[in-house]
């Protein structure tokens, strides 16, 4: 309780006294300070000073006591809509490698966290002995101390998280937050379910339980987004103004002590706790590749999306990379699509940011690893401050693909006297297979045209140009600045 120790007061033990002349004098403790006026006038002059004192700390002892403040960091009313009041947890089976190379089960956490979040995932986890079972978080945020709690619990079964949707296949299309899809979600067992990355967020206190996590994993096209906390006092009767700013002062100081010592003991860099005092609760700011990286929340050089499928009236699917630099702690985005069949040739493109640092015409090699010589690239052209390379693959290359565990990337650079600055890594391909079955079946709906060159215009910007990791659209309301919040 902030409350100011009464051993700051500095008064004499026996001016405490609120009692009558007759009954000092029938009270032996007190009998010796009777039998000194001066003393009991002291006493008295004491008892005056502190009164008023006490008054005011009773008026504050009152306001806290009466209805306790929370510290919340929720999400605004903009991003609430599509997530549940109440924080729910359910295990999830998907199809095979459906949340990465054979695994295909994993615990789904979303929705709003509420005051009493934390006891239920306590007995919910109690009962899952499978600690590798990944965690996949969608949440706008909530209260921050239940978060906390929850932080620790998972850092105590040393937790694998990842910010994910988990799509439960027998919910009705378009929602997952219905009372029905809450009593599949609620209710016993598995539930069939999909997962993706795309649009999903953790934001605010879902950022804290997050952090709890020790393997932490954040893809490029999710979001992790974090402001500074909203503080709500409630208080009985009417207390003075000074008593109220008073309770403020000392809740909200209280409160970024205790956000600073639980980023310490979760092993996160000061950093994040400075940026984040100086984002307004008003606002929301989605941490990017590089501070992800700088303040240890996920410490890959190589984040990848899942495969995915874009519908539309070319349907393609695509994976997203963020590919740290050597020499630095900068990350470079890159998208890989390939398109429906066209006369025994599949179109594919690379697009990536341009390195800056980078000198010279570069040249893109990309293989399958399942077979070596199955080989496609060449230069590509720039567009702004992306470079795109367009062509086509035949159906030999494709089945190598398939067959692969990844694709190797290498992008050479000429450099002065001859010599020449080779980068590789190697993509996942885990899921590819399926999603280019869904291509094709996507493919053969979309009403077919007279052949027309691919692209159709090379010198035109590709969607990708102008939003290179929004193909459908753009990020959640996170990316934004989202409708202010009244304080409380």
């Amino acid at each position: 309780m902030d409350t100011l120790p009464a051993s700051k007061l500095r008064v004499p033990a026996r001016s405490h006294l609120q009692v009558s002349a007759e009954n000092k004098r029938d009270c032996p403790r007190h009998r010796k300070l009777w039998t000194h006026p001066w003393s009991y006038s002291v006493s008295i002059r004491m008892h005056l000073v502190v009164s008023q004192f006490m008054l005011v700390r009773a008026l504050l002892l009152l306001a806290l006591l009466s209805l306790p403040g929370a510290l919340r960091a929720e999400g605004t009313p903009a991003e609430k809509p599509g997530f549940a009041s109440r924080l729910t947890i359910y295990l999830a089976k998907g199809a095979p490698d459906a949340c990465g190379p054979g695994c295909d089960r994993w615990i789904a956490i979303e929705g709003q966290i509420d005051q009493d979040a934390a006891s239920r995932i306590r007995r919910f986890l109690a009962g899952v002995k499978d600690l590798q079972r990944p965690i996949y978080l969608h949440s706008p945020g909530g209260n921050v101390e239940q978060s906390y709690v929850i932080a620790r619990l998972l850092r105590s079964r040393k937790a694998i998280a990842r910010v994910g949707r988990t799509i439960a296949t027998a919910c009705a299309a378009g929602t997952q937050i219905d009372a029905a899809c809450q009593k599949i979600k609620n209710g016993n067992g598995e539930v069939e379910a999909e997962l993706s990355t795309y649009h999903a967020m953790c934001n605010s206190a879902c950022g804290y339980l997050f952090l709890g996590a020790t393997s932490r994993e954040v893809a490029p096209d999710a979001a992790l987004a974090v402001h500074n906390s909203r503080l709500i006092l409630r208080f009985q009767g009417n207390p003075p103004p000074e008593v109220v700013a008073e309770a403020r002062r000392r809740r909200i100081a209280g409160a970024d002590r205790d956000r600073a010592a639980f980023i310490a003991a979760m092993g996160i860099s000061r950093e994040l706790d400075a940026l984040i005092s100086t984002v307004k609760f008003e606002n929301l700011h989605v941490l990017t590749r590089p501070e992800l990286y700088r303040f240890g929340i996920d410490t890959r050089p190589l984040a990848e999306t899942m495969w995915r499928l874009e519908k539309g009236a070319r349907p393609f699917i695509s994976k997203i990379a963020a590919v740290k630099k050597e020499n630095d702690a900068s990350f470079r985005t890159m998208e890989w699509r390939l398109y429906c069949e066209n006369k025994k040739r599949v179109p594919l493109m690379f697009a990536g940011e341009i390195d800056a640092s980078a000198a010279g015409k570069k040249t893109i090699l990309i293989a399958a690893s399942a077979d070596m010589s199955k080989q496609a690239g060449g230069p590509p052209v720039r567009f702004g401050k992306y470079e795109v390379w367009n062509g086509a693959v035949d159906p030999d290359m494709v089945k190598a693909v398939l067959a692969s565990h990844s694709l190797q990337v290498r992008e050479t650079t000429p450099e002065p006297e001859g010599r020449a600055d080779v980068t590789s890594f190697n993509i996942d391909t885990t899921g590819l297979a399926s999603v280019w079955t869904q291509l094709g079946t996507s493919c053969t709906s979309v009403a077919t045209g007279p052949a027309k060159p691919w692209p159709a215009n090379s010198l035109q910007p590709t969607p990708w140009t102008d939003s290179p990791w929004t193909a459908g659209g753009a990020l959640p309301n996170v990316s934004a600045t989202p409708a202010a919040a009244p304080a409380p």
